[in-house]
């Protein structure tokens, strides 16, 4: 559970939880870029696609707006945030930071059980973006990354992985300039082949080049897309 998962229970009175599938669903359909940048939320209808009440759902918008996934404005409501340029930059270098040495500590200690359910990942990874399913294929080329801080063993580094993450990719939907929408597979594979085989150094280099790579894909430039109705994206 995040820590703004843990504010928000706690104003609850420490167990109900009821907001929480708003907060996951919400969340998984910004990280799947099913929700785009300065899309409104509004309360009312949101509180009728989750069926709970709008206590409940200013409960989930409040710990989304502390993961920095939704902007409250007061007197206009929630949206989904629109990060500056700076912020872009900034979580990119953060990332740059942090996961190179992920990828180190991983391959230190990986076992050969985790290397397959990480190729099992990619597997599916691959099966979703060439069966066309985008949302899915984006959403485990994510995953893929927070798997990987996890079996690094440092649950510091794996947290903040696990926060910036989300705000990368709602980055990537409102910045990206190249036509494929997800880490390329290929970068995954070889940052796999080299943890399974326990070249750290190589698995840093790997990451750290893996995220220059994205960090190259981002435009800047504000790209106005289409959005659905919330009802067809989050039902």
């Amino acid at each position: 559970m995040t820590l703004a998962e843990t504010n928000i229970t706690d104003q609850n009175g420490g167990g109900n939880l009821r907001w929480l599938p708003v907060y996951n669903g919400l969340r998984d359909a910004v990280v799947s870029h099913r929700l785009l940048p300065g899309t409104k939320l509004p309360e009312d209808e949101l509180a009728t696609i989750y069926s709970v009440s709008r206590a409940f759902v200013r409960s989930a918008l409040q710990a989304l707006a502390h993961d920095r996934l939704v902007r409250l404005e007061p007197n206009r409501g929630a949206f989904v945030a629109e990060p500056s340029r700076e912020e872009a930059r900034e979580v990119f270098e953060a990332r740059l930071l942090i996961e190179p040495e992920v990828a180190s500590l991983a391959a230190k200690v990986i076992k050969p059980q985790q290397v397959r359910q990480l190729r099992q990942h990619l597997h599916d990874e691959h099966e979703a973006l060439h069966a066309g399913r985008d949302s899915e294929a984006i959403m485990l080329s994510a995953l893929f990354h927070t798997h990987l801080a996890e079996i690094s063993g440092h649950s510091i580094l794996a947290g903040f992985v696990g926060d910036l993450l989300p705000r990368s990719s709602l980055i990537i939907s409102l910045y990206w300039e190249r036509r494929e929408t997800t880490c390329q597979c290929d970068a995954h594979h070889a940052l796999v082949d080299a943890i399974e085989k326990h070249k750290s150094d190589e698995a840093a280099v790997l990451m750290k080049t893996h995220i220059l790579d994205l960090l190259a894909g981002l435009n800047l430039e504000r790209v106005d897309k289409e959005q659905k109705r919330l009802s067809d994206i989050l039902r």
